[in-house]
């Protein structure tokens, strides 16, 4: 059966009346097919406030292809507290998804997924995630499907041929590099946006990046209790 453009809807509707909507088009791999509009001005250029772990060179791209697809969020946001109450919902072919939240936990829902899916080199191992978005995720849902899928990962790697990771030696490393780069998109919109509903969305995205290493130096213990019934699986 041949694969079609995954499309995935987000509307965010504010207590002030202000609807905002915002429509993500993948291709069939996962990478983000729509651009921003906004995607020349000054803060996404590549050399602007780089990140320190950047792979990519001014000679590959003039612009840093998170930001890029990330400008139009934040020019939509700039002068929106992150704390407004609001109802987001995000709407996929198999099913709709709506919270009553705040501004800042929808920002961080949608960022996600783009900030995965614009061809960052050091995002990109998040973005077999994006064909399985699960918007407004909690931390132990995030935990267990970065867990499952770089596990899933390793399992392909074995097959084909190369050697796998499934002692989990190397996830922390990623994820060093991952707070890298969430650090460093944060001190790039600190220059486009004047209140703090996108700073703060990017800081939840981070805080996730921080847990994690230390879930792992824990042996995902807060995991453990899923699997505390004896197995009956031979």
């Amino acid at each position: 059966m041949e694969q079609q453009d995954i499309t995935i809807n987000y509307s965010f509707d504010l207590a002030n009346g202000t609807k905002k909507r915002f429509l993500i088009r993948l291709d069939p791999l996962t990478s983000l097919m729509k651009t921003s509009s906004h995607s020349k001005v000054e803060w996404t250029r590549l050399t602007a406030h780089q990140c320190s772990c950047c792979r990519l060179s001014a000679d590959q791209t003039a612009h840093c292809p998170v930001a890029v697809n990330i400008a139009d969020l934040v020019t939509a946001f700039k002068d929106i507290l992150s704390h407004e109450s609001c109802s987001v919902s995000c709407i996929t072919t198999e099913r709709t998804t709506i919270k009553e939240t705040i501004v800042q936990d929808g920002l961080s829902s949608i960022m996600g997924i783009i900030m995965a899916t614009s061809g960052c080199p050091t995002l990109d191992i998040l973005r077999p995630m994006a064909r399985f978005h699960l918007p407004f995720a909690s931390v132990d849902e995030s935990m267990f499907r970065i867990v499952s899928v770089y596990l899933l990962r390793q399992y392909f790697i074995e097959k084909d041929g190369r050697e796998p990771d499934f002692q989990l030696s190397r996830i922390k490393q990623y994820w060093k590099q991952i707070e890298r780069v969430n650090e460093g998109i944060l001190n790039r919109i600190r220059y486009a946006a004047e209140l703090d509903a996108d700073k703060n969305a990017i800081v939840i995205l981070n805080c996730l990046a921080q847990i994690l290493p230390m879930e792992i130096d824990e042996d995902l213990n807060s995991l453990r209790p899923y699997f505390s019934r004896p197995d009956t699986i031979a």
